[in-house]
């Protein structure tokens, strides 16, 4: 572990230094702020572009103190950390949003669902599986077709099984070995949704426009801006995330990921509490960006406009195609594109789906701004 760069006041500190960390780093540093990160990767995403770096594991007590002690404000680009250490930093009297408290019901999946359940938000139903035997009455009762899910670690589709009998049961349990587990009902959806939340560190809470995710292979490929639905429905998904993200604890943007039923209901599926995929769009579509608004909030800066600033936009993911040293070709053409924007993360080698960087394109229409990314996407390989 060593550390490159210096640090200064009114510094935040981020535990990550991933693409998400990046775009923070570009956001705070035209506020005036500096920031330092930690992460293990030479050179990381949020490093060549301004950030001091702490090259070590996001595991790492001493270096998460020292982290602490270079920063006024400490937050996070991802949730799979320690949230004991993040305690331990609170002791030592640094401010880390979104509160360790709340990094640790999100973290757990299961308590996440029964945490909102019982605060009476819709979910999907729901029960604990220790073994077997309940996973197959769990079966039973959620109609002959579930997911079975690690509590812990999972994200991008990984960790997850959907099982119709009792043999892929036998085989998700031999997959998930010695992973708390739980299941839950396949619900039938039209939609995904996903609304991002600002909440400051007095607990105000404000929401972005509701926008409609596109997956493949449970990766996040295409965000729709706004979201194509009804006006009733616009409304309810907008107040069950902003009811959600109220009950939770700490400043920062949360990214609350819910599901439209094909008889018209909103269920939440689970809450991220950092920026987030869905939210990049709004570096282009609005007033203020999900990064920006980041800052101000674990600052204690004063919100920024949430509203679109254009008609339509819409953002594509640049996954990875193969395993390989990182080689960008049609950045030129993709450009040439009107109303469009590519953001590359800086990320070597290119892995198969690995987040690469991201397009955003912005139109009269979903249609014309999907059109344009599209198109740019085409024309880009990586």
């Amino acid at each position: 572990m060593y550390i490159k760069g210096m640090h200064g006041s009114q510094t935040i500190g981020i535990i990550g230094g991933g693409q998400l960390g990046r775009m923070l780093t570009l956001a705070a540093l035209p506020l005036g702020f500096k920031v330092i990160v930690v992460d293990p990767g030479e050179d990381s995403p949020a490093a060549q572009v301004g950030a001091k770096q702490i090259v070590a594991d996001l595991y790492d007590r001493t270096a998460l103190k020292q982290l602490a002690e270079k920063s006024d404000w400490l937050t996070i680009e991802i949730e799979h950390l320690d949230a004991d250490i993040l305690d331990e930093l609170v002791a030592l009297g640094k401010p880390v949003n979104p509160a360790p408290s709340t990094i640790r019901l999100i973290q757990d999946k299961y308590l996440q669902k029964k945490f909102f359940e019982e605060a009476g938000i819709p979910v999907a139903p729901f029960v604990e599986i220790p073994d077997e035997r309940a996973a197959n009455d769990a079966l039973k009762a959620f109609e002959g077709k579930m997911l079975i899910k690690t509590r812990h670690g999972a994200y991008d589709g990984r960790g997850n099984m959907v099982v119709e009998d009792a043999a892929q049961i036998k085989k998700a349990f031999k997959l998930f070995a010695g992973k708390q587990l739980y299941a839950e009902k396949l619900i039938p959806f039209s939609k995904e949704l996903a609304v991002m939340v600002a909440r400051t560190v007095d607990g105000d809470v404000a929401a972005y426009p509701v926008v409609e995710t596109i997956h493949e292979r449970n990766i996040c490929v295409e965000v729709l801006a706004p979201a194509p639905i009804s006006k009733t429905q616009t409304t309810e998904a907008t107040n069950v995330a902003l009811q959600a993200v109220s009950m939770l604890h700490g400043a920062g943007m949360f990214g609350v990921e819910l599901f439209l039923t094909k008889e018209g209901d909103i269920l939440i599926n689970e809450i991220a509490p950092r920026v987030h995929n869905s939210g990049h769009h709004t570096i282009e579509a609005n007033h203020t960006s999900q990064f920006e608004q980041h800052v101000r909030a674990i600052t204690g800066l004063p919100l920024g406009d949430t509203t679109l600033s254009v008609p339509a936009a819409v953002m594509i993911n640049i996954l990875g195609e193969r395993n390989d040293m990182t080689k960008i070709k049609g950045l030129d053409k993709a450009l040439a594109n009107p109303r469009t924007s590519v953001h590359l993360y800086g990320k070597s080698p290119t892995k198969v789906d690995r987040k690469m960087g991201h397009i955003t394109a912005t139109g009269k229409t979903v249609k014309e701004a999907r059109a344009r990314a599209r198109k740019a996407r085409k024309q880009l390989s990586i």
